[in-house]
């Protein structure tokens, strides 16, 4: 692995750079986010704009993220530890692979359990919809497609505006918030939209829109 290279790329959905680890829970959502997504790369030592700060105990770091992958993530999780040398400095990479016993869940400081999930550079809160990917992904190879009158509207319509909310789909469709969502899930499963997630809204793409962000 070309250490430099893959901090030369910054920040994205399967990595993220930590100076220091200072939070266990906080880094629980990280780990949880990599393993309900493809994975990815925790890099400690690194500053938000990729300047190499070195760590200066990993011991210390290495016990933080193993204490909160098996107690504060559920199912458990087991990161991978490397390090390395990077301009005299050494900097701790802690791997995380995509999971197949997904969704994992991770304790807040208030004490409850919530799934999160990496989008582009960002930890975000998974929706119900997103939930209901992330369990139906571990049985099911792939989703067959057959495109209802609904299926069509969408479609259409995310071709003539770029983007729909389930909202704006079941109002568009005079369906049911449940029927909606239903499909939904079924177009992300067979990679043909892909969900886009900001902290204020969730709403779905056509997949060659946004591909490297929302894979499953």
């Amino acid at each position: 692995m070309n250490i430099k290279r893959l901090i030369l790329e910054g920040e994205n959905v399967s990595l993220d750079f930590k100076k220091t680890i200072s939070n266990a829970e906080k880094i629980a959502k990280t780990l949880v986010a990599f393993a309900n997504n493809q994975g990815g790369r925790l890099l400690i030592g690194i500053a938000d704009d990729g300047s190499v700060k070195g760590v200066k105990a990993e011991e210390e770091e290495k016990y933080m993220i193993t204490k909160a992958a098996h107690q504060l993530c559920r199912p458990a999780i087991e990161p991978r530890f490397e390090e390395y040398l990077v301009d005299d400095k050494l900097v701790l990479v802690a791997e995380i692979l995509k999971s197949d016993t997904k969704p994992h869940y991770a304790l807040d400081e208030q004490g409850k359990w919530w799934v999160y999930f990496r989008v582009q550079d960002k930890t975000v809160l998974a929706s119900k919809i997103l939930i209901d990917v992330l369990k139906k992904g571990n049985h099911e190879e792939g989703t067959f497609i057959s495109y209802s009158d609904q299926e069509k509207i969408l479609l259409e319509y995310l071709d003539a505006n770029g983007r729909i909310t389930l909202k704006e789909f079941s109002k568009l469709t005079r369906s049911a918030y449940r029927k909606a969502q239903k499909i939904i899930v079924n177009l992300i499963l067979s990679g043909v939209i892909l969900p886009h997630i900001t902290e204020k809204e969730e709403y779905y793409v056509m997949a060659d829109q946004k591909v490297e962000s929302h894979k499953f």
